[in-house]
């Protein structure tokens, strides 16, 4: 028999298979998931839209009464802000949508509520997701699970928060340039980008040429990374670059790491500008991985990261500009567009086919470089952000450690080489800095290595214990 304590403090495969086996009841759980919400969520304003509680009790009853298992059975979910939701509004942060209720569910959302969870609201982010700082104005801004007078990240900022204080215990989130990774490192849970395609998007629109966002699980566990991300992922045929279902990552996490290899790329000699403290921290949690069999090896790849950055802002503003040029041609809708947004979309229409071409040629060039590094290497580590979580107060850090940041989004700049590839990479807590606030790393594999880099994850998980319930106070 499951012993339940605290409900907020316990894993989603804990909850899951105490819902399943008669021990806990879908209402409990949803009372008890409310109230916690009730506490804590005016310190941190990480999930919003919250659906009436009647409405909420009623459906945990239902599912109580229909009894009907799965693999998120009875579990309270809220879905960030990029998603659709059915009849529940959805404004991706923006004053355009702030009224928008979709009358259907996003291909991932279908799926979560497929396999039992039960929808409660959604989890805030930054406008349209551009920035890693996750405020609106529509919501507002998302306070940081270890202080609320910082940053959570983004754009998955309400997500990571809503994990990190017990509010969910599993979520949902996003990762163009570092949405899911940045927000983990900084609320000291774990988020796990998949490879592209493995996690399907809304198949609306042009399907074929932008490869740079996906969705992916966020949890205080991998375990629960896996649990999640059974569900989330498998192919879909309107998708063109989708891929095809694979055994059970949860299944498979237990494994020995002897003998695997990480290299370490750092700062990457020095191009990437960090806070102190940030690479010590990174370091250390890297020893950990030593004491569990692995080899870890300073590593400087060929390729010139100046490179990647320019094929990065090229494809990204492309992407941008492509997505929201409606809104852009519209006086009326441009004006209630955000500065950055703005910016993207201008520096989008002025890209010409050869600097697309360039960007392109750049990025294979990077691929073709990986592909012979994960002949030796298992996984490549690199930090998961530049700064420690800085004022809410802020729209994004204009320097780092002396150098001028030239955009709101360069000081995320660490996470591009994943993100350019579109390969699986894990965010992992690594500890926390002398200001209290927490840190965390990347875990990057080669594409399709999904289940591999799950697996160091986990052992890293199981040895470190790092998550732990944050109350949301300074």
């Amino acid at each position: 028999m499951t012993v339940l304590g605290e409900l907020y403090s316990l894993s989603a495969s804990t909850l899951v298979s105490a819902l399943s086996a008669g021990e806990l009841t879908a209402e409990t759980l949803m009372e008890n998931t409310l109230a916690r919400i009730a506490e804590v969520n005016p310190r941190v304003n990480a999930i919003i839209s919250l659906r009436p509680d009647e409405d909420l009790l009623g459906a945990a009853r239902a599912l109580d009464e229909k009894g009907q298992p799965g693999a998120l059975y009875g579990l309270p979910i809220a879905v960030k802000d990029l998603a659709q939701t059915k009849g529940v509004r959805t404004t991706w942060g923006s004053p355009l949508f702030r009224d928008f209720v979709p009358s259907e569910d996003d291909p991932f959302v279908k799926r979560l509520k497929a396999a039992g969870a039960i929808v409660i609201g959604k989890t805030n982010t930054p406008e349209f997701g551009l920035g890693s700082h996750s405020y609106n104005p529509v919501h507002g801004v998302t306070g940081n699970a270890y202080d609320p007078t910082r940053s959570a990240g983004g754009s998955s900022g309400g997500a990571a928060v809503a994990l990190a204080t017990g509010m969910l215990s599993l979520a949902d989130g996003s990762d163009m340039m570092g949405s899911l990774r940045n927000p983990a490192a900084w609320n000291n849970v774990y988020g796990f980008r998949p490879s592209y395609g493995l996690v399907p998007d809304n198949p609306a629109g042009e399907l074929f040429l932008h490869q740079l966002s996906t969705n992916g699980p966020m949890a205080r566990s991998v375990r629960d990374l896996a649990l999640l991300l059974d569900v989330m992922a498998g192919p879909d045929p309107r998708l063109p670059h989708s891929l095809s279902a694979q055994p059970s990552f949860a299944a498979r996490l237990d494994t020995s790491l002897q003998g695997r290899r990480i290299g370490w790329l750092g700062n990457w000699t020095g191009h990437y500008p960090m806070e102190a403290g940030i690479l010590d921290l990174c370091e250390t949690a890297l020893d950990a991985f030593g004491t569990l069999g692995c080899k870890v090896e300073r590593l400087e790849p060929q390729v010139d990261p100046h490179a990647l950055w320019q094929s990065w802002t090229t494809l990204r503003s492309w992407a941008v500009a492509g997505k929201f040029v409606g809104h852009y041609e519209q006086p009326e809708r441009r004006a209630q567009l955000k500065p950055e947004a703005i910016w993207e979309i201008e520096r989008g229409l002025a890209l010409s086919a050869r600097d697309i071409q360039k960007a392109s040629e750049v990025r294979s060039a990077w691929f073709r470089e990986l592909a012979e590094l994960f002949t030796q290497y298992d996984a490549l580590a690199l930090p998961s952000a530049q700064v420690f979580p800085f004022p809410v107060e802020w729209d994004w850090p204009r320097e780092v450690s002396g150098h001028p940041m030239d955009s709101y989004h360069q000081w995320m700049e660490v996470v591009v080489p994943a993100s350019l590839a579109g390969l699986p990479t894990l965010g992992l807590p690594a500890g926390f800095g002398p200001q209290g606030l927490p840190m965390g790393m990347q875990l990057m594999g080669p594409r399709g290595g999904d289940a591999s880099i799950l697996q160091l994850g986990h052992a890293y998980d199981r040895h470190t214990a790092w998550p732990v319930v944050s109350d949301g106070v300074n």
